[in-house]
């Protein structure tokens, strides 16, 4: 895989990934109706591990770091400055998320739900896409979607749906909220992404 060249451009970019992933993962806990399907295992995780609502992002950087290790050693390649950028400051940009959601949240109705976790997912799928694209390395969990990827050789969206899919009963199953945006999250993820991605290097990084 070949990296880009570290300049101030590709760090800002992959530190503004990292910053939407985190602000919709904490949107789509906030709201209410499903964690997205990397949400669902950090929320699992926190709830077994006993933790209040506040540690999500703690939760989540325990998560990141114990698949940066597996990661070290079934995908090395796709570990480099931006997979640091990621998960240093993630759970910080989760606490924010979930800041902003505390302010811009004007009801707790139904409507401002469903809007909270529209955003949510968008900004997730774009931040995903910005790291895919500025290529100095992933946050662990595309990392490892990403080896499977290379393994299986399918095409990203597949392989994304597949690894969502896992996620999900895993997170069920140590105690993450399931719901609807869940399972919406877990079928559009992929595609999106990967469009996403497309549109970043053509608009942002212009390439051809």
């Amino acid at each position: 895989m070949d990296k880009r060249k570290i300049t101030a451009k590709n760090i800002i970019s992959a530190l503004v990934g990292v910053l939407l992933v985190g602000v919709g993962v904490a949107f789509n806990n906030c709201a209410g109706l499903g964690n997205d399907p990397v949400g669902i295992v950090y929320d699992g995780i926190r709830s077994i591990s006993g933790m209040t609502a506040e540690q999500l992002g703690t939760a989540s950087n325990l998560v990141n770091i114990g698949l940066m290790v597996v990661l070290f050693f079934v995908g090395r390649r796709y570990i480099s400055l931006g997979t640091f950028l990621y998960f240093i400051p993630y759970g910080f940009f989760v606490d924010f998320g979930k800041f902003l959601y505390s302010h811009l949240a004007f009801s707790e109705g139904m409507a401002s739900r469903i809007g909270f976790s529209v955003a949510g997912c968008l900004l997730l799928y774009l931040g995903v896409a910005i790291y895919i694209a500025v290529d100095m390395g992933v946050d662990p969990f595309t990392g490892v979607v990403l080896v499977l990827r290379d393994v299986l050789k399918k095409e990203y969206r597949y392989v994304k749906i597949g690894f969502d899919i896992t996620m999900i009963v895993v997170g069920t199953l140590l105690g993450g909220r399931l719901g609807v945006v869940t399972i919406v999250t877990a079928v559009t993820a992929g595609p999106v992404i990967q469009y996403f991605t497309g549109l970043v290097k053509k608009y942002w990084l212009k390439e051809n």
